[in-house]
């Protein structure tokens, strides 16, 4: 069965439901109930709601306590890099372009040459333990064990390492006299170890 609707029935039906959906969002009442107020006064009295207050804090960046500006400020302490001079025996301690600490070594001997590049502290351990590679003999760390009181390893190829590691052999010092490590006085590896980082750079240069 087929419904004719009238075009004025069908305009006047939709400004019926629109006006009913708009009294229903604007605050109002559905028509044919208690009179309602205009939509103007209902617009009216929603602007005039006061807006929500803002803490002044919080419109401002906080500001540095006057005794700890470091705490935003960024950080100019240069970074610091080791180089290793085999020709000198000599071991720097940089940090930027100053030198801060330099200490006597011993390097590789004839055959068993320390490696020359660039490379990084890659391990730091104290008081090492060390094993002799020839008989198997593990040792107690101290200072008078082969590895003193402090490893800094910087090179491996997966089953050797090297690294400054402090000695008791301390008239080898200045001298060509390891199988590759970097010997130091004790307490030098000791001040070192306490200045460096994993990831450290370390340059070794002829």
């Amino acid at each position: 069965m087929t419904i004719k609707v009238s075009a004025q029935s069908l305009s006047q039906y939709l400004i019926s439901a629109g006006i009913a959906i708009a009294t229903l969002f604007l605050g109002g009442q559905q028509p044919g109930t208690a009179q309602t107020a205009p939509a103007t006064e209902t617009l009216s009295a929603a602007s005039s709601t006061p807006m929500p207050i803002i803490p002044s804090q919080s419109l401002n960046p906080m500001v540095p306590p006057l005794d700890n500006p470091g705490l935003f400020l960024p950080s100019l302490e240069q970074p610091k890099r080791v180089i290793l001079r085999l020709g000198q025996r000599r071991v720097y301690l940089y940090q930027g372009e100053q030198v801060i600490a330099s200490y006597p070594v011993a390097v590789g001997k004839e055959g068993w040459e320390t490696p020359t590049g660039n490379f990084k502290v890659m391990q730091k351990i104290e008081n090492p333990v060390w094993q002799d590679p020839w008989t198997g003999e593990v040792r107690s760390p101290g200072p008078n064990t082969a590895l003193g009181l402090r490893w800094i390893g910087f090179w491996t190829d997966g089953k050797d390492s090297i690294g400054f590691h402090g000695t008791p052999t301390v008239n080898s010092i200045g001298q060509a006299a390891s199988h590759g490590c970097v010997r130091m006085r004790n307490e030098d590896v000791v001040a070192l170890f306490e200045q460096v980082d994993v990831g450290t750079p370390v340059i070794v240069e002829p």
